[in-house]
This record gives structure tokens, C-alpha cells and sequence, in this order.
């Protein structure tokens, strides 16, 4: 199962950088929003992260001539019918997943694998709204995708070997580290990373110590590159919260029950560096 020309469908920053990891590496790559304009803004970042790599010596000016010239934009989901592999990173919403799962499944080639990059949510509902169940999996990518070595392979019941072995293949000639984990939710790294992440929280909220001591604390004493704030931070609190409830309701560990404050600071738009301002403040003064 060769897989040649990549969909991307999803105008976010994960999707922007699944997008400049393959292209680099040689696939070809369909940007799929859901207005030109915005498939057009994703193309235009694309080009800006590349110009970085080029300035910094990182990347020949040629490399990065011929990676752009392997993207393409479009706003229709009918421009992925020939892709090998399309990969979803929309809202993290399964009713909303299941949907575009149901939609890709009827214009996508027969041999095409489709899979989710989503951090939490259950692979097997989606494959199951496909009639290639077989064909579907997780390739979870991590931000910011093309700096992060991991990818998580999230292998759903239905899943085939031929697919996995595909997948693995993809992630490999992205240049990544791939980990095969059963379709369980949180994974291997959110499952371990949010309750750590949500009790950080819960220590802000009970005045044990400010979140710049917290965060100092983090780094200096365990030897992380960002503390639990900054991180919930660049995540977004509201995909943190989202990861958080999907864990809840599998597990129903206390340690995934959200802190009242996460949940309040999503409810007044707080979300981190997305929106300017979180735990942190990121407007520009």
C-alpha cells in the first residue's frame, strides 16, 4: 500500500503543520478548508515557516521551492478523491468527525486510507461510519508537528495490518517517530500528560503557589522544556478541557475530572496563545 498523495483536511495549526511535514518529505498534498480563502492563508503560513527554515540555514532555498510546489489548495472534498491517505484535523468533536468520516468514505478512492489526528477521541466510531472500516486509523501528530518527533498509530479493532504497516510507513518518511497504541482514550501520552497537567491547575486554584513558581518549579526541578501552564498554554484550553472530558467519561478517574477553573476560563474565551491571552497574556503591548 503506497501512499503518494496526502489530503489534509483541517485549517488549523495542526493541520498547516501535518501539511509542511509531508511536503517536505516528498508527498504530494492536497490543503483542504472548508473557504478557498482560508486553504489560501494555510498555503501562505506554509510558505512563511519555510522562509524561516531557509533564513535560519536549516533548508536550501531549492528544498523549499520544491516542497511548496508539491501543495496544493482547495475547498472541495472532492479534490481528495485520488489521495492515498487523507487525514482529518478538524474540531475535536466526534459527531462532527463522524460526519466528514461518512463524506470522505463516498469520494474517496476504494484503496484510500482515511485517518484522524485526533488526540483522544474514538477511532472505532468514526472507521465505523466508513464501509472500509479496515482502512481507518489515528496518525496523531503532535504540536508543533514539524518540530515534534512522536506520532502516535492508533490501531481501532477493524483496523488491518496493511493499513497499520501503511501508516507507519507515512509517519517513518515524515521523518517521525511512530508508537502503535490501541484505540483507548488519551493514548499513550495525553492519558499520562492531563492529569498532570489538570493538577497543576488544581494546585494554582487551592493558592499553593503561583503559576510562574509552578512553572519554574516544573522546569527546574524535573527537567521539562515548558511549564504546566505555558503548556496548557500553546495546547489551548479548550482542547485540553475536551481532552479532559473524553478521558473523564471513559475512565471516570478523579484525576480527569476538569478543575473548576480550566472550565471557567474556556466559558470566558481564555485559551491561551490562540486568543492572545490564557494563563498568560499574549497581546501584543
Amino acid at each position: 500500500m503506497s501512499i503518494k498523495r496526502v489530503g489534509i483536511v483541517g485549517s488549523g495549526t495542526m493541520g498547516s503543520g501535518i501539511a509542511e511535514c509531508a511536503a517536505v518529505n516528498g508527498y504530494e498534498v492536497v490543503l483542504r478548508s472548508r473557504q478557498q480563502s482560508t486553504a489560501d492563508a494555510m498555503l501562505a503560513g506554509l510558505e512563511k515557516s519555510l522562509g524561516r527554515a531557509v533564513e535560519k540555514g536549516r533548508m536550501e532555498e531549492k528544498d523549499r521551492d520544491a516542497a511548496l510546489g508539491r501543495v496544493s489548495t482547495t475547498s472541495d472534498l472532492g479534490e481528495l478523491a485520488e489521495c492515498d491517505l487523507v487525514l482529518e484535523s478538524i474540531v475535536e468533536d466526534l459527531a462532527t468527525k463522524k460526519h466528514l468520516f461518512n463524506e470522505l468514505d463516498r469520494i474517496c478512492k476504494d484503496g484510500a486510507i482515511l485517518a484522524t489526528n485526533t488526540s483522544t477521541l474514538p477511532v472505532i466510531e468514526m472507521a465505523m461510519e466508513t464501509g472500509r472500516p479496515d482502512r481507518v486509523c489515528g496518525i496523531h501528530f503532535f504540536n508543533p508537528a514539524p518540530a515534534m518527533a512522536l506520532v502516535e498509530l492508533v490501531r481501532p479493532l477493524t483496523a488491518s495490518e496493511e493499513t497499520m504497516a501503511a501508516a507507519r510507513g507515512f509517519a517513518e518518511g515524515c521523518g517521525k517517530q511512530p508508537v502503535e497504541v490501541k484505540d483507548q482514550a488519551g493514548f499513550i501520552v495525553n492519558a499520562l500528560l492531563f492529569p498532570y497537567l489538570n493538577n497543576a491547575v488544581r494546585l494554582l486554584e487551592g493558592g499553593v503557589a503561583s503559576k510562574e513558581d509552578i512553572d519554574t518549579a516544573m522546569k527546574g526541578g524535573c527537567g521539562f522544556p515548558m511549564g504546566p501552564f505555558a503548556l496548557l498554554d500553546l495546547v489551548g484550553l479548550d482542547v485540553s478541557l475536551a481532552i479532559l472530558d473524553a478521558l473523564y467519561n471513559e475512565f471516570r478517574d478523579p484525576n480527569y475530572a476538569a478543575v473548576p477553573l480550566l472550565r471557567r476560563m474556556v466559558a470566558a474565551e481564555q485559551l491561551g496563545r490562540k486568543t492572545g491571552a490564557g494563563f498568560y497574556d499574549y497581546k501584543k503591548k
